[in-house]
């Protein structure tokens, strides 16, 4: 019984230490499987992070280098937004310049800034024009230009009836003409880069046809002036009088109001002298015809 009991017993310790080598095993490999697993998740997330910022570097030139097309397009966008309006032409024809004005998007939160000048155009034919100055013995005459001067070409032509133009030799934009015995006729041709921009005409009189013109609108100047004053002093008269009424519109009422009666008594004697006149002036015509009804009474 004993020799049974111990082999029992060492049968049992056997199977318990096969038992608990067989579990260190099991659990040394699960062990190293975990510290594996811990081990490629690590890799892969370092790759992962690696490959991010290699993308990261990559976008950052990327990213950069179309910067300038996306500032460009700003710029633009921003051009677009602003508005521009145009001002008057400082000519009706010819040529001449004007402001560009913006009226969006001006520095200091202004409302209109002058962003810059530039020239403009009208029509060419420019008519008859006025001399710049003139005497007795000579006229000063000047093209159509603006600055800078020496940017156009000039063409100075003497102007004949029933003939060709005679082209003059001078070349600048001012003419000093001296007055002959008959009146003259000029035109000058402003040319930019062999193209006609402007074209005007003028009249040069004698000396005796300006004394007569010189005498002629002092008279004339003078009747204007004359007439023109009387006009605006009649204007403000009437326009003080209606001031008046509408401030002492009560006293003027009034004033009517009294008036209106005065003149309704004065119309009622004069009815009443009408009525006795009229009374009077009956002739005595219906007498007689009571006589006659009394007779006839009587012979009843």
């Amino acid at each position: 019984m004993r020799a049974g009991g111990a082999d029992w017993f060492a049968k049992l310790l056997l199977a318990l230490g096969w038992l608990l080598l067989v579990g260190l095993q099991a659990s040394q490999a699960e062990n190293v499987t975990v510290a594996q697993e811990s081990g490629v998740v690590r890799e892969a997330e370092n790759e992962s992070e690696v490959d991010e910022e290699a993308e990261n570097d990559s976008d950052v030139p990327e990213n950069e280098t179309p910067a300038e097309p996306e500032e460009e397009g700003e710029v633009q966008n921003k051009t677009v937004v602003k508005e521009v309006e145009f001002g008057m032409c400082t000519v009706t024809c010819g040529v001449g310049i004007r402001e560009v004005i913006l009226t969006n998007g001006c520095p200091g939160g202004e409302s209109k800034c002058i962003v810059r000048v530039e020239e403009c155009r009208g029509p060419v034919d420019c008519g008859w024009g006025k001399p710049i100055s003139e005497s007795l013995d000579s006229v000063r005459l000047s093209c159509v230009h603006i600055s800078p001067e020496n940017r156009f070409k000039y063409l100075w032509k003497l102007l004949k009836s029933d003939q060709q133009p005679v082209i003059l030799s001078n070349d600048s934009a001012v003419l000093d003409i001296q007055r002959e015995l008959h009146p003259m006729a000029f035109e000058c041709d402003t040319l930019d880069n062999n193209e006609i921009v402007a074209s005007i005409k003028f009249t040069v009189y004698t000396t005796s046809e300006l004394q007569m013109r010189r005498t002629i609108r002092p008279e004339t100047d003078a009747v204007l002036v004359f007439v023109l004053t009387i006009g605006v002093i009649i204007c403000i008269f009437v326009i003080f009088v209606l001031i008046f009424i509408i401030i002492n519109w009560a006293a003027v009422k009034s004033f009517w109001a009294v008036k209106a009666s005065a003149t309704e008594i004065h119309s009622e004697p004069s009815s009443m002298k009408y009525k006795d006149s009229t009374s009077l002036d009956q002739t005595p015509t219906d007498m007689p015809g009571r006589e006659d009804d009394g007779l006839s009474e009587w012979n009843e």
